[in-house]
């Protein structure tokens, strides 16, 4: 999943509702839809809410077949928590299955906490102050939630180690319409950058030694797709889905057929570099 590129979604201003919900968390962007979705989705998870992470995971995963694909939705300024769930990207896919699931098994399962689960996923510690404090690169994403207790990271049990460098945001600044249009902006991304190089090393799980090691991966557990483009860490992201039949394929927010879909190809035959694998507990 590359750091989203900024596609300012008119419709999404156009519809929607600020709602300010918490000292730290400020303006929430969501619609009554929104709101709606949450309320189904809860109805379907909370008879659920005793199932292993993973799998109640999956199944809301499941709920969501057909979801449009659209990106650049939380490209919105000033910077807001944005909570849309009629409506996805890959990451925003799983981040919302996730959040949804551990707010199903939470004690409050309601919107407001939902709120505060997504940003904690989606901001640094969980604060929101700017574009920058947004989690853009998914090692990031996933060492604040490992950090937090929430998520496990499992490469490196039978993976092997990563060089893996941070810098395409930095250095691609006219992909972004807050980057290019802010040189200080770019400054505090590079930093960032060069913070999480030193959380390594990393781990990833190559596509040669996946087939052997496909008994290891669980319904529900987070695929992060390796990237071979300079200075990015994950170029897409999934949740692993093992058929009737017993082949391991993966849900995604497909950027080819727009929609949330059940990939045709097994995990082994879609992979070309090799994946990192983490799993909420």
């Amino acid at each position: 999943m590359k750091p989203l590129k900024p596609l300012l979604s008119t419709l999404l201003l156009l519809v929607t509702t600020f709602s300010s919900i918490s000292q730290n968390t400020g303006k929430a962007g969501f619609t009554a839809l929104d709101e709606k979705i949450f309320l189904q989705k809860m109805e379907l998870a909370l008879p659920q809410k005793d199932l292993p992470m993973p799998r109640l995971t999956i199944n809301i995963a499941l709920s969501f077949l057909g979801t449009p694909y659209v990106a650049g939705t939380l490209e919105i300024e000033p910077e807001m928590l944005v909570a849309n769930l009629h409506e996805t990207d890959c990451i925003l896919f799983v981040e919302m299955c996730c959040c949804l699931a551990l707010t199903a098994k939470s004690s409050e399962p309601t919107f407001e906490n939902y709120l505060s689960i997504l940003r904690g996923m989606r901001y640094r510690h969980g604060i929101i102050d700017g574009y920058a404090s947004r989690i853009h690169y998914t090692s990031e994403w996933i060492n604040q939630n490992v950090a937090k207790g929430i998520m496990e990271e499992i490469s490196g049990t039978f993976g092997t180690a990563l060089d893996q460098h941070f810098s395409y945001m930095s250095t691609h600044p006219q992909s972004y319409r807050q980057l290019k249009e802010s040189d200080d902006m770019v400054r505090c991304i590079a930093i960032t950058e060069r913070d999480i190089e030193k959380t390594g090393p990393f781990f990833y799980i190559p596509q040669a030694t996946l087939a052997k090691n496909e008994d290891k991966i669980l319904d529900g557990d987070i695929i992060g797709f390796v990237s071979t483009v300079e200075g990015l860490d994950i170029a897409h992201v999934a949740l692993a889905y093992r058929t009737e039949e017993g082949e391991l394929h993966f849900i995604h927010a497909s950027y080819r057929e727009k929609k949330v879909v059940i990939e045709k190809k097994t995990l082994t035959d879609y992979v070309r570099s090799g994946i990192r694998l983490v799993r909420l507990l």
